[in-house]
């Protein structure tokens, strides 16, 4: 298993954005802050991110992600809920109606890192938000102190504190999960399951096994979601000069295939996608062109 302090090439970088959809647009409309996990519970967070926004005045804003296979624990402040959450994998499109104020703390795990650090079958979440005092010890008095803390630095060192408590032993098979998981993140010819059997030597009732204890979904399903994410992105950045070019690289059997799965999962066709994707980009471009004095402060 790895060290503790190890940090992954694959993880994505704090800054990026994918899994987000039309991220200009989102931006908008929050705020989106990430800190780095520390290396006392790094082997099982990928990092923290804090959301806030402030639509006093303004209509609702429905912000929409295609998430990643982890859970995430939340801590909410707003005018729909406050509270700490458990947040399972989340098998379709996430849509979250903001209004008013409010903000959200969240730790997000890594695929597998939940269920190796509570012993739990992840599964058991799959599309599923439960309170997070059903799920950890003292929850209530974290969730109490988290949401008092200001600060986004003073909330993440209020839950490596805690998270930090549980010393655990080594995990062959979460170690197992996490090396398939960064190969199907990162490798875009990974595109079917029998293919992770091979590269890994595991048979594919196994591989489902460990899928469902730790990760909360099935492998299948795992690949198809981090190859969507990679459309998004590639679209959402102007990749539309051959779609049928990219289908085969993300491995769909033709472009036809790829626009059904894109347009069932996010809503809409590829294409219009990426149009209103560049739309946003070019709105937001042009209020920060004329100059720094006139970038909105929440730009800068």
């Amino acid at each position: 298993m790895p060290h503790r302090g190890d940090r992954d090439p694959a993880v994505p970088a704090l800054t990026g954005r994918k899994g987000i959809l039309h991220p200009d647009e989102q931006a908008r409309h929050r705020t989106l802050h990430r800190l780095p996990a520390g290396p006392a519970v790094a082997h099982v967070i990928d990092w923290y991110w804090s959301v806030r926004w402030d639509l006093r005045g303004r209509p609702p804003y429905v912000a929409e992600v295609l998430p990643f296979p982890c859970v995430n624990v939340t801590f909410e402040h707003s005018e729909a809920k406050t509270g700490g959450f458990v947040n399972g994998v989340c098998t379709t499109k996430f849509v979250r109606e903001l209004s008013g104020v409010g903000h959200t703390f969240g730790i997000r795990f890594r695929a597998g890192g939940f269920g190796a650090y509570t012993g739990l079958d992840v599964g058991e979440f799959r599309d599923r938000a439960v309170a997070l005092a059903e799920v950890l010890p003292d929850a209530d008095r974290l969730t109490d102190a988290v949401l008092a803390e200001s600060s986004d630095a003073g909330r993440r060192d209020i839950v490596e504190s805690y998270f930090a408590r549980v010393t655990m032993d080594p995990d062959p098979n979460y170690a197992l999960v996490r090396s398939i998981i960064d190969a199907m993140a990162t490798d875009q010819a990974l595109t079917r399951v029998d293919q992770v059997t091979e590269r890994f030597a595991v048979t594919t009732r196994t591989l489902q096994r460990l899928f469902r204890r730790y990760v909360g979904a099935g492998p299948k399903w795992v690949l198809r979601r981090y190859r969507l994410q990679d459309a998004a992105d590639l679209l959402a950045h102007g990749r539309i000069d051959d779609l049928a070019a990219l289908s085969a690289e993300l491995g769909y059997y033709d472009q036809a295939h790829f626009t059904r799965e894109f347009t069932a999962e996010i809503g809409m066709a590829p294409l219009e996608y990426a149009k209103q994707s560049i739309r946003s980009r070019n709105e937001v471009t042009a209020k920060l062109l004329p100059g720094a004095e006139r970038i909105p402060e929440q730009f800068r």
